[in-house]
């Protein structure tokens, strides 16, 4: 029973750890999991912010797939930032959270669109 408390606490310590959280929203007590709000800065973009929504189940091994992402210039967005970026077809990844103990991932992934100037990010899971 100690080592079921002493477990329950770590998690709850742990869970609090990150501050990018801004929403979370309960999909009722039955079901065990929420949707999650996230904070993500892009680290060589810092005048993009983006916020990724997925569900995440409190006590399963395993995360379902599903998430959002929504991006906004919130800053300044230099020539020099958008120099120093892969510009390739496949972009490149920006952030990655794993989603369960057996591999599965979340990660976006930033594209550039050199005829438009514009920048995309795509959320995806992988296994």
């Amino acid at each position: 029973m100690k080592k079921r408390l002493l477990a329950l606490g770590l998690v709850t310590i742990l869970a609090g750890c990150g501050n990018d959280e801004v929403g979370d929203v309960s999909l009722g007590m039955f079901t065990m999991k929420d949707i999650k709000l996230n904070t993500l800065v892009d680290p060589e973009v810092p005048g993009v912010t983006c916020h990724v929504a997925s569900i995440e189940a409190d006590f399963s091994l395993a995360d379902p797939s599903d998430s959002s992402i929504s991006c906004r210039q919130t800053g300044e967005i230099t020539p020099e930032m958008i120099t120093k970026i892969d510009k390739s077809k496949s972009g490149e990844v920006v952030f990655k959270k794993s989603k369960s103990v057996f591999f599965k991932s979340m990660k976006i992934r930033r594209i550039y669109d050199p005829e438009n100037q514009t920048l995309m990010y795509l959320s995806y899971s992988t296994k």
